[in-house]
């Protein structure tokens, strides 16, 4: 027996409140909020009896079938609609340019506070079947699927405070009542994730969001079928690293063991990653990487946030999660192609992001976090497209390759020997 499989064998001997420092998140918060009178309707109509067939693999074995996931970035998340921020319905024809190459899962970021009756919370049907038809496209291409409640205007995200607490669970608890229910009959290829990137910054507002996950996860069981035993994902705060750490230091409570993931993201240094223009913290980095330094444009070079720093936060996740048999979800990552640079400088810069996306996909893999890389359609200039989703063609053949090179070399953590 591995030395990881002996460790999943104690941990199986201990309940799952109580691994080590993640103590079972106090789940009387959700119990008070559900007896609370709500504003809205119930949508739990028709709870079934619980249905494990197709639901056999646990987080860990889960995250066995997971090496590289892509985002539908910018589509069923955007605001106005789904073509709105410029991309066009999501086809087949895109997923299956995807999967061949190389992703094996999916990360759907979703809105439905915009579709959704603001007094009764109910979510328009037209826009629930849309959601499930672009699943049903994804699982019948054999991708592991995520589906959120991202951004979504802010509602749950922006107001993650004792104020907010009680009306922002009710929500939480209409919506997932709803999408669990319409979704509930497709097998374990298909995860839940509770939020997207919830802004939190102290422990008194930690508490407030574990409310919210809570509520997700009694909220997505409670529906039955096959929901019993899926596997969920809760948000670190802001899905920094570094802040999940410090303050995610409690768990939900579930009725059914090893079925939870965590999730963080990973855009360091921002300075590189997304930064476009100066700003008033810091300048933007053209270069990543101790071997991809300019020497002519080294105003543009990487100060900070390199090769060890990554090495460093990766760690971590390894340590407060993936070493106590919970699986991450590295829910997006990725660095802007600056492709107003020119000559030289153009072709070391894309060859620091291929090194970065390298690096980030190799070394999350070994770690226990599942990388998914951010595609927000764009090809051109800032963007993180990788596909023109017009043409259903690649956009960036060498960065594509750098993640699979990536993907390739990572002694992936949850693999089976």
């Amino acid at each position: 027996m591995s030395l990881k499989n002996l460790i999943f064998s104690i941990l199986a001997l201990i309940p799952v409140a109580s691994l080590s420092s993640l103590n079972g998140a106090d789940s009387s918060s959700s119990v008070r909020v559900a007896e609370t009178e709500s504003m809205y309707p119930s949508y739990n109509t028709s709870p079934q009896n619980p249905d494990s067939k197709g639901m056999e693999a646990n987080a860990q074995e889960l995250a066995s079938t997971i090496t590289l996931g892509w985002n539908v970035g910018n589509t069923l998340e955007a605001i106005g609609g789904e073509t709105n921020w410029g991309n066009p319905m999501v086809s087949e024809e895109l997923i299956k340019l995807v999967k061949s190459r190389g992703f094996d899962a999916i990360r759907l970021p979703v809105s439905w506070n915009q579709y959704a009756d603001q007094e009764t919370a109910k979510i328009d049907d037209a826009w629930m079947d849309r959601v499930k038809e672009v699943v049903e496209i994804c699982i019948e291409n054999d991708m592991r699927t995520i589906v959120n409640i991202h951004w979504d205007g802010g509602w749950l995200e922006n107001n993650i405070n004792p104020e907010s607490k009680v009306a922002n669970n009710q929500k939480q608890r209409a919506f997932w009542e709803q999408i669990a229910t319409h979704l509930r009959d497709f097998d374990q290829r298909l995860i839940f994730a509770s939020a997207n990137e919830p802004h939190v910054e102290t422990a008194e507002q930690m508490e407030v969001l574990m409310s919210y996950h809570q509520t997700f996860v009694d909220t997505v069981r409670s529906t039955g079928g096959k929901n019993a035993y899926r596997v969920l994902v809760v948000q670190g705060p802001v899905t920094d690293i570094a802040k999940t750490y410090e303050l995610m230091r409690s768990w939900p409570k579930d009725t059914v063991e090893d079925r939870l993931m965590a999730e963080v993201h990973y855009y360091t240094p921002y300075n590189f990653a997304g930064l476009i223009e100066e700003a008033d913290w810091g300048k933007p980095f053209y270069y990543w990487g101790k071997e991809f330094h300019s020497e002519t444009d080294a105003k543009h070079n990487s100060k900070f946030g390199e090769e060890e720093e990554a090495l460093r936060l990766l760690g971590l996740m390894k340590e407060q999660f993936a070493d106590r048999g919970i699986p991450v979800i590295l829910g997006e990552f990725g660095a802007i192609h600056r492709l107003h640079l020119e000559g030289e400088d153009l072709e070391l810069h894309l060859a620091s992001v291929a090194h970065y996306l390298d690096f980030v996909t190799e070394n999350a893999l070994e770690n226990g976090l599942l990388p998914f890389y951010w595609d927000c359609g764009n090809t051109g200039d800032n963007g993180f497209g990788l596909f023109d989703r017009d043409s259903n063609s690649v956009a960036h053949e060498s960065l594509l390759k750098a993640l699979e090179v990536g993907s390739r070399a990572g002694n992936h953590y949850w693999k089976v020997d």
